[in-house]
């Protein structure tokens, strides 16, 4: 069963670049950084779904 999921090596070596972006060692968006990117880009998303229900309601009003 291990080797049915064993994780590819493209796989290990985005675990180990990301590694990398953490610890410093190479430039980029560290884990923390992208987890808030996501997050902020959900907020967005909302936040635009949310004006535009805004603007059908005050157009239909």
């Amino acid at each position: 069963m291990a080797q049915e999921y064993e994780p590819s090596a493209q796989t290990i070596r985005t675990w180990v670049h990301q590694d990398q972006v953490d610890t410093g060692e190479r430039p980029g968006l560290t884990s923390d950084e992208n987890a808030e990117l996501a997050q902020l880009r959900r907020e967005v998303k909302e936040f635009r779904e949310e004006k535009e229900i805004l603007r059908k309601a005050r157009f239909s009003s």
